[in-house]
This record gives C-alpha cells, structure tokens and sequence, in this order.
C-alpha cells in the first residue's frame, strides 16, 4: 500500500488494494475473530441488542476513564470519513482531524493488521444497516500518547492455514493478549507480562480476571486443545461451569474450524509462565 506525507506526518493513500476490500471477508472479521460488536452493540439483560448492532455504548466507567464505543455504522461520522482515514482510525488510532482515540481500542494488537484485512472490515462497515445513534462522548483522566506508534505504510497476512504463524495473526487481529497480558498506564505488558493474565475487567457481573494463556500449570497447560476450543467459544469450563465477560464468546464461536485450530496451536506455542 502505498502512503503520502502529508504535514510531516503519513498517512494511508487510497490504493486499489485499499478500495476493493472483500465485504464477506470484513463481516466473517467483524462478527467473529475481531468480535468489534463485543464493545460498539449495546448490551441488554437478554445479551446484545442486535436490532442496533454496532451503534455504541459505554464499555468501562473507571477513575482512569469513562470508554463509550461509538456508533460505527454508516449513520456515524464515519460516513463522512474516506476508507484511509477509516482505515486508520481502525489501526493507529488517529482521527482524521490528528485526535488519538483512547483506550481500551486494542491499538497495540490492531496495529498488525494486514492491508486486506483492514481494506474488508472498511468495506463490510460501509455495508452495515446506517442507525441513528449517539452513547455519548469518551473522558480520559490520564494523558493519551501522541500516537501508538510510528506512522503504517503496509502490513501482509501470513499464509492461512492450521499454522502456529496464522494463529499468532489471529490472536493479534482478535486483540487476546491485548486483554491477557497485565495492563501497565502506558498500556499492555508484552514482556516479562505476556499472555500471563491479571488485567481486570468491571461490568454488571462484577469484576472478571483475564486468565494466564501461557502453556503452564496455572495457564493452558492441562486442558486439551478440544477443551481450550470450548472454552473460547462457549465460554464454559470443561465442568461445565461458565466463564464472565467481557469475552466475546458469542462472536469466536462463530469462527471456522481451521482458524480455531490455529488459534490454539499458536496459544500452545506459548512458553509457560506463572500468572502475573
């Protein structure tokens, strides 16, 4: 994908590649493995209100933040936005006016998403039902980063496939170590923290603990993969007890077999480590 300097600063160009994005791919993304309705569809006591799927609503009310995920249907203001500036949004987190959008987007983890991939989940939002909505405006009491990283040019997929490499772009795309890894005021901790769990979640069922998905004894180590796969997308222990949100069991139970496989060949392939 090829980019322009604009101001000092790089931005997406809008190539071919960019605005041919495979709408079936995009939706497969955004209602499965990316799960983006876990936090931008309202949430009711009979689980998400799909009559207004992807229209917002407040995700984590703390003394760091109040997070309110925003419309993103095409009734929002990113109906005024090109597919670049969309684009960018999505995987650097930078509006087109410069303002960072805050957390919790998983910009750390999105920010290896490929060029395709990001060119279909622009073209499936373009394609979603325009709702009229507004859950309000996000307030940050702690500084955002000027950008969370250096300005993106391109990013390509590895091969899909039952791989360790595919499951690692999964989880990547699916932003898990985003939430499994100790979350630290500068964001997640992806050294010596990885994949270790400990980030704390608050919401209506209280307060849930993300688990270590480390290949140890307080990890993954003694479940099966089939009971790893279970747990993923039903959000049951293999006793049958269930897990607490906010995973988005809903949406990666609707992934397909050979991605699920690859997802838990790649948590496999993580060095065991006590939880953090």
């Amino acid at each position: 994908m090829k980019s322009l300097l604009l101001a000092g600063v790089t931005v997406l160009a809008v190539s071919p590649a960019f605005a041919q994005g495979d709408i079936a791919r995009g939706e497969y993304l955004v209602q499965s493995i990316m799960g983006c309705g876990n936090c931008h569809t309202p949430i009711g006591p009979e689980g998400f209100d799909m009559a207004n799927d992807l229209t917002g609503r407040l995700v984590e009310d703390s003394a760091a933040f109040t997070a309110i995920a925003p419309n993103i249907t095409p009734a929002s203001r990113i109906a005024d936005w090109s597919d670049a500036e969309l684009g960018k949004a999505i995987r650097e987190g930078v509006r087109p006016d410069g303002t960072i959008i805050g957390p919790p987007m998983p910009f750390a983890a999105y920010r290896a998403i490929s060029d395709d991939d990001l060119a279909s989940v622009v073209a499936y939002l373009r394609t979603v039902p325009a709702i009229e909505s507004d859950a309000g405006t996000s307030t940050y009491n702690i500084p955002l980063p000027p950008a969370y990283g250096p300005p993106i040019e391109s990013v390509a997929a590895p091969a899909a496939g039952e791989t360790v490499e595919y499951g690692a772009y999964l989880a990547a795309v699916g932003h898990c170590m985003e939430c499994h890894s100790p979350m630290t005021p500068t964001g997640p901790d992806w050294g010596a923290g990885f994949a270790r769990g400990g980030f704390e979640f608050h919401g209506p069922w209280g307060v849930s603990v993300a688990p270590n998905l480390t290949n140890h004894p307080e990890g993954l180590a003694d479940y099966t993969d089939a009971e790893i796969a279970q747990m993923i997308t039903t959000g049951t222990r293999p006793d049958g007890s269930p897990m607490l949100p906010p995973m988005p069991y809903p949406y990666l139970a609707k992934m397909t077999p050979q991605d699920l496989n690859a997802l838990v060949l790649y948590l496999r392939s993580i060095p065991g480590a006590p939880d953090a």
